[in-house]
Formats: C-alpha cells, structure tokens, sequence
C-alpha cells in the first residue's frame, strides 16, 4: 500500500518538469522577441537613414537647380543687359563725346566693364563648367589657382589618384565643400598657407583641408553657416 507522500512524488516531478519547461519556453520567448525587437529597430533605423539621405540628397538637388536657374538667368538677361550697356557706350565714345564728358564715360564703361567681369565670377562659382566638363580634380585646380590670384594665399593642392570621374552628384557636393573651406579661412583664419589633398583610399573619396591660420577657442564657437555649408 502506497503512503500519501508517495503518491505525491510523481506529482511534484510533473509539476517540476512542468515548471521548467515553462521557464526554458519563457527564456526562448524573450530572446526570440529581443532579436526581433533589436531587428525591427535596426530596420526602423535603416529605414530612417535611407529617409534622411533622400530627403538630404532632394534639399541638395533643389539648392543646385535653384543655382543652375540663378546662373543662366544672370547669363541670359543681366549679361546681356550689361553687354547692351557696353555697346552704347562704346558707340557714345565714338560719336557725340566731348573732351568735358569724356572722363565720366570712360569711368562708366570701366564700371561696366567690371560689373560684367563680376557677373561672370559669379556664374563660374555658382555653376563652374570646368567641373561639368573636365571633372573635380580640373575644378579644384582651378579654384586654387583663383584662390592664390585673387587672395596672395599660397596653396597647395595634392591629388593621390588618377583622372578618373566621379558621380555627379559627388563631385559636386565635394567642390561646394571646398568653396566653403575656402571661404571659412580666408574670412576668419588670417591663414597665409592652405595645403588641401584629395585621395581615393578604397573607394572612399577623402578630402583633406589644413592652414595655417591662428585657429579658435572651441568653447567660444558661434553657431553660423559654415558646418551647414559643408554638410552640402
């Protein structure tokens, strides 16, 4: 005859094996709902990337369309305008001038001269056809060369790869870069030297910018449009 406290033997290892069937599920059910968790996070997050690129790379497009626009506008109406200007003076000069008038047109027409040669300067950095043409690496001599012409800064530009073309979109978005870090040193650095090099390291296309400037305290930064420039 079997006592009580054998009859519940079998019940407590049912139970038990029972209880701990239950924990491993439990355990599996968490870790499986972890990973996915963790995946439908990193979707969410790839999904949020790939957002912000296209939303970054639709803000890029419309600026340089904006920019293209402004540059054939000036081209096509204020060029030609200036060119318009240019001729009469010219034919003045040729005609009904006298000796009195004489210095006031030449200054005109010097001021004509200059205003048209400043529309050009600004079609070329808004939409420079070297670089549609020839590529950045042409674009980025190019800018140097203006840069040293224009501003007595010496710069040095060294090119670690070959002549090959990039997406256009690329090129681009490298050569605004370098405007801006242009821009940025001779404004505020007092910089007498830039030395810039760009390399092609595994597909990576990197672009590095240095001077001599007299730098700044990072702790007394104010927030403008340089950093956004560059995020172009």
């Amino acid at each position: 005859m079997q006592t009580p406290e054998n009859n519940l033997i079998p019940v407590l290892i049912t139970g038990t094996l029972i209880i701990v069937i239950l924990v491993v599920f439990l355990f599996f059910f968490v870790i499986i709902y972890q990973r996915k968790m963790i995946k439908n996070q990193v979707e969410l997050r790839k999904l949020h990337d790939d957002r912000q690129t296209d939303l970054l790379n639709a803000v890029f497009e419309t600026q340089e369309n904006e920019r293209k626009r402004l540059a054939e506008d000036l081209h096509d109406s204020v060029g030609q305008v200036l060119s318009a200007i240019k001729l009469n003076l010219h034919r003045l000069d040729k005609s009904c001038v006298s000796e009195s008038t004489q210095p006031l047109l030449a200054d005109t027409r010097k001021l004509a001269d200059e205003c048209i040669g400043e529309i050009r300067n600004i079609i070329h950095n808004v939409l420079p056809p070297v670089l549609t043409d020839y590529g950045l690496l042409e674009a980025l001599e190019g800018l140097c060369v203006k840069i040293e012409q224009n501003t007595g800064v010496k710069v040095d530009f060294k090119k670690k790869l070959t002549g090959i073309r990039f997406k256009p979109e690329i090129e681009l978005a490298f050569y605004r870069i370098a405007q801006e870090l242009f821009s940025n040193a001779i404004k505020h650095s007092a910089a007498t030297s830039i030395h810039l090099t760009l390399t092609d390291e595994q597909g990576w296309l990197i672009m590095e910018f240095k001077d001599n400037g007299k730098g700044f305290n990072i702790n007394q930064v104010k927030h403008g449009f340089g950093l956004t420039g560059c995020s172009l």
